[in-house]
């Protein structure tokens, strides 16, 4: 018992300024056993990247934060070839084989793992909300799935031709009472937003949002494109090890506009059961299972994010690149306009035959992907190879989409916009020095994207409709549109001004 005192007397009599030091000490000694441990013992000591980046999750967390991830990704590629260490855990490839071996079916594997499972941080930023069919295990993700597969089949758009016609002859309706015959330019981000959120939501809900009536954001949509930000940085605080934080902010409702979001779902979801069943849309599998309320609302938000927010990206992106390439956009122009006598005429069927439309657009979403980066996922125990290189189990791997579309081991002049590389065969084009193979755009394998159908047929029929019935042109105020918007993961697009000059008399 003396003895025991004598130690309470002895830590008494310890300063406070010698815990500090000694709490410092500490400090300095963890971080530098971890840098010392990231640097020269990891396993992943032997590929190449930034040392800041080999020794900490900041650097990547603060430049996702800032909506720079992705693009400075991109230099480091330039930099140290086709794989980069871009965190101390975290490779990026763009190798193109790194698609299937990271994406693609695993049969024989070591391991048996069908697939390599997406990365929690990525996939399940917070722990709360159910599953949905972006983030499911494999077997749910399956059953989910094979539920949706009918409604994003190409019979299902054709079934589904008529409410898609409707929303784009509206917009081309619009757009001719809101330009004023070209003297006001308009925002065509947010008017292809606007689009396809209407178009969708009636695929999905059996109502619209009504934002082509109104000439306005429904809250809905609104609470969407505000949330971009905020996600990201929840993201970056989960990747810098503080997802302690993240769950906190959730719990104490951090996460309002989440909230709101799924209010309007709700309702909107409530609207859409009434109706029954039959009505073969996007929503019909899901509606027929009849699953948890909760897990329908996140999977019909799902549905609607994926059908819509990207598909108007690449619109934009389109569109802005067309009329920073007057050639190329005379040439688009010549092709619809003698393909077609009126907008009538352009139909899902019709549209399929317009080959360098499709170049453009196939071009677009390699110059500018609506997804460009994001698709971590974890390697299995064990280990994999990807793209020629071993990689350790439990590594986190991706292929960045913004890189791997500009690399220079990939494209001849990756940085010109250049439709013609999709008009040869992959063998021709590969002598030219592009690797087609290089964008997956919709990403492959079983988790590929199921809305594949569904945007091509939306970005074709709009696109073709719109250089039909107008002659464009590119305001001053949105000029180096692409260099100025930030990224993360999606872009967080700047307005993109447009003077729209209806074309020809007539039926046009």
């Amino acid at each position: 018992m003396a003895a025991f005192e004598d130690i309470l007397s002895a830590g008494r009599s310890i300063s406070p300024w010698l815990c500090v030091v000694l709490a410092l000490a500490l400090t300095i000694f963890w971080h530098l056993s971890i840098t010392i441990y990231n640097v020269l013992l990891h396993p992943l000591r032997k590929f190449p990247g930034p040392l800041s980046q080999r020794i900490s999750w900041l650097p990547w967390g603060f430049r996702h934060a800032r909506g720079e991830q992705a693009l400075h990704t991109q230099t480091l590629h330039d930099r140290y070839g086709t794989v980069v260490r871009i965190g101390p855990n975290h490779l990026s490839f763009t190798d193109p084989q790194a698609w299937k071996d990271i994406y693609g079916h695993r049969i024989g594997a070591k391991g048996g793992a069908q697939e390599m499972s997406k990365c929690a941080l990525f996939a399940r930023p917070v722990r709360a909300p159910p599953t949905t069919i972006l983030n499911a295990d494999h077997d749910e993700h399956i059953m989910l799935r094979r539920a949706l597969s009918h409604g994003f089949s190409d019979s299902s758009m054709r079934q589904q031709e008529v409410i898609i016609v409707k929303y784009v002859k509206l917009l081309v309706e619009r757009l001719r009472e809101e330009s004023h015959g070209g003297q006001r330019a308009l925002n065509l981000a947010t008017w292809f937003n606007w689009t396809t959120f209407d178009l969708v939501s009636d695929l999905v809900f059996g109502e619209s949002f009504h934002c082509l009536e109104t000439v306005n954001y429904h809250p809905w949509v609104e609470n969407i494109m505000k949330s971009v930000r905020f996600h990201a940085l929840m993201l970056a605080l989960n990747y810098s090890g503080l997802g302690i934080v993240v769950q906190m902010i959730h719990k104490l409702g951090g996460f309002l506009a989440l909230s709101k979001i799924q209010e309007y779902t709700n309702s909107m979801l409530r609207s859409r059961l009434s109706m029954g069943k039959g009505r073969n849309d996007l929503f019909e599998g899901l509606a027929r299972k009849q699953e948890e309320w909760e897990k329908l609302g996140r999977n019909a938000t799902i549905l609607l994010l994926a059908g819509s927010e990207t598909t108007a990206t690449t619109l934009s992106g389109a569109v802005y690149l067309l009329l920073s390439h007057p050639e190329i956009l005379a040439r688009l122009t010549e092709e619809v306009r003698s393909s077609f006598n009126s907008l009538d005429d352009i139909t899902i069927t019709s549209v399929n035959r317009s080959s360098y439309l499709l170049a453009v657009l196939n071009e677009t979403l390699r110059f500018y992907p609506p997804l460009s980066s994001g698709m971590v996922r974890v390697v299995p125990p064990g280990g994999a190879e990807i793209a020629g290189h071993f990689v350790p189990g439990g590594t986190m791997v991706e292929v960045q989409h913004w890189s791997v579309n500009h690399s220079k081991e990939n494209w001849d002049e990756p940085w010109s916009f250049r439709p013609e590389r999709f008009m040869v065969s992959p063998e021709e084009a590969l002598k030219r020095g592009d690797k087609l193979e290089a964008v997956q755009a919709f990403s492959l394998g079983p988790r590929n994207c199921i809305g594949r159908n569904l945007a091509f047929v939306e970005m074709r029929l709009v696109l073709a409709s719109i250089i039909y019935a107008f002659d464009l042109k590119l305001a001053d105020d949105s000029q180096r549109w692409i260099e100025r918007q930030k990224n993360f993961n999606v872009w967080d697009r700047v307005p993109l001004n447009v003077h729209l000059v209806p074309a020809g008399q007539g039926s046009r």
